[in-house]
This record gives structure tokens, C-alpha cells and sequence, in this order.
């Protein structure tokens, strides 16, 4: 097993910023260097120990669904191969199936939450109000049930701190109503297409975020990542059963172990024990795996 890329210094790029889990460079006025390192993030902290790998299996998972989606709405992904992209990047070998050349975009502040399942911050909601951000629900709903239709529940998309959901009237006076019928749109007609091929695969994918950008053409693109284990919850179809937490290939796994601990979900975060850590690799292995068809090139 390689060892953990926490932070990546490239001599030659200039550091555009660097997030919870991805550092971006500035290539050129067309163009930038999304890197994903092994840094993982939960409840908006990031976490002290690293998962070796998960920076390569965010980046393999994400081609994977930005190809096949991209007849449903266009992307802002130009190419993961290091090789083809710009001087000095080939020469960094960190670098290497853990990177993605993109468009260069004017980013939306939103996150755009499409949920399928009613799980988290969405089963709490429901048990407080039979709501979930606006959402009038049936009642006598379990946790975990599926929804009749996946719900559209943006939120704020915050620079430090936790993201918070907003009303679809918030959003459309964030964006305006032609850009904000537009990213909804975009986002059901995306999770269900995905959603549709994940569970022909055995993974159900309850819920996920998507973010868009405006490139300098004036398009509007689907980016940052896409239907990944961080972004998304991804359950094991075989074992599904509603009224409890599902067996997951995603991070919650982390989160459930975080949850028990004494702790506020304020940075500093806690480390993980060596066995988290490893039996969370090894599930976001296992998700992509089952997706793909195929052996993530670590």
C-alpha cells in the first residue's frame, strides 16, 4: 500500500486553494488542476489520519460517472491522464491517477442535494417535523425508506464551517429562476440516471450533492466531483432493509464511528484507530469495484 498524499507543493502551479479534500492549481486561463489527496473529511472537519489511496478511487469513481453522464448534461472533466496535460504537470508523478484537468468554471455557492432515501440530516428533519426542507412527507415513514420521488434539498455551499439547507426559495434568489430551474432540473434528471445503473450494479445510491459552474462561454457544467463516496451515500442493495442504518460503501462508516466518540464536531478533529482507517479504504475499494466492474490502478 502507497503511503498517504496529505498536501501537494508543485513547483511550476500556482495554489488557487485548497479545500477539505482537494488542492487546486491554476494552469491557464482555460484550465485548472483539481488534485485529490488521501485527506478525509467529516462533519466539515478534517480528519487528522488520512486513507491511503482515496485520493486516486475519488478521482478513478468520478471519471467514471462524469463519462458516462455526460450525455445527460456536459461536465467540465478535459482529461485524468497526467501525460496529456500541460508542462510542468507530467513531471509530478504524485500526481498520477489522482488528478483531473477541468474546465475552468465561476462556480454557483450552492450544493445541489438530490435524496432518494431518507437517511441523516433528512431522517432527523422528518422525525422533528414529517418534513424535509420543505418537503411534506407521508407519515408513519421508517429510517432508510425510499421516497416515492427523489426530493431536491439544496443547501449553502460554506468556505469553513458547516453547510446549511436552504428553501427553494432561497436558492432561487441566490441564482435566479432561470439558473436555479435549470440546477434542479440537472440534478434529479442526474441522480436518477445514476441511480438507475448503481442499483443494476447492487449499489443503492440514497442520496448525493452535485455542484455546477458557468464556464467563460457562458455554459453552465457539472463539477468538482461526481457521485463518489464522499459525496454521496452509497448502500449495499443485498442487505437493504428500511427501519435502521444500511450497510455502507461510503464514508458514514467514519461518521458512525465519530458519532460515538465525546466529541462536539468541532476542530481539532479525533484520529482514526488503524482498523477505521483500513476497513474505510478498503469500502471505497469495494464501491468502486462493484460500480465499475473493474480494479481501481493504485
Amino acid at each position: 500500500m502507497a503511503s498517504a498524499i496529505t498536501v501537494t507543493q508543485l513547483e511550476g502551479l500556482d495554489l488557487l486553494h485548497r479545500g477539505k479534500v482537494r488542492d487546486v492549481y491554476a494552469v491557464d486561463e482555460d484550465s485548472i488542476l483539481l488534485v485529490a489527496t488521501d485527506r478525509l473529511s467529516a462533519f466539515d472537519c478534517i480528519l487528522p489520519t488520512p486513507i491511503p489511496d482515496k485520493g486516486k478511487i475519488l478521482t478513478a469513481i468520478s471519471e467514471f460517472w462524469f463519462r458516462k453522464l455526460e450525455r445527460v448534461f456536459p461536465n467540465h472533466l478535459i482529461t485524468t491522464d497526467i501525460d496529456k496535460m500541460p508542462t510542468p504537470i507530467p513531471q509530478h508523478s504524485e500526481l498520477r491517477g489522482r488528478s483531473m484537468l477541468v474546465k475552468r468554471t465561476d462556480v454557483f455557492p450552492v450544493e445541489c442535494v438530490v435524496r432518494g432515501y431518507l437517511e441523516g440530516s433528512g431522517w432527523k428533519d422528518y422525525q422533528a417535523t414529517r418534513s424535509v426542507c420543505g418537503h411534506s412527507l407521508p407519515t408513519g415513514l421508517k429510517q432508510c425508506d425510499r421516497l416515492l420521488d427523489p426530493i431536491f434539498t439544496p443547501s449553502t455551499k460554506a468556505v469553513s464551517g458547516h453547510d446549511e439547507n436552504i428553501t427553494g426559495l432561497e436558492f432561487v434568489k441566490v441564482l435566479g429562476k432561470e439558473v436555479a430551474a435549470e440546477l434542479k432540473s440537472a440534478s434529479l434528471e442526474l441522480y436518477r440516471t445514476a441511480a438507475e445503473y448503481a442499483l443494476s450494479q447492487g449499489i443503492i445510491i440514497a442520496d448525493t450533492k452535485f455542484e455546477f459552474g458557468r464556464d467563460r462561454d457562458g455554459n453552465i457544467l457539472l463539477v468538482d466531483e461526481a457521485l463518489t463516496p464522499d459525496s454521496s451515500r452509497f448502500w449495499d442493495a443485498s442487505k437493504y432493509e428500511p427501519g435502521h442504518a444500511q450497510p455502507s460503501f461510503d464514508k458514514q462508516f467514519v461518521r458512525e464511528y465519530l458519532e460515538a466518540l465525546d466529541w462536539d464536531k468541532t476542530p481539532p478533529a479525533p484520529p482514526l484507530p488503524d482498523d477505521v482507517a483500513a476497513a474505510t479504504r478498503d469500502r471505497y475499494i469495494e464501491a468502486f469495484k462493484v460500480l465499475t466492474g473493474t480494479d481501481p490502478v493504485l
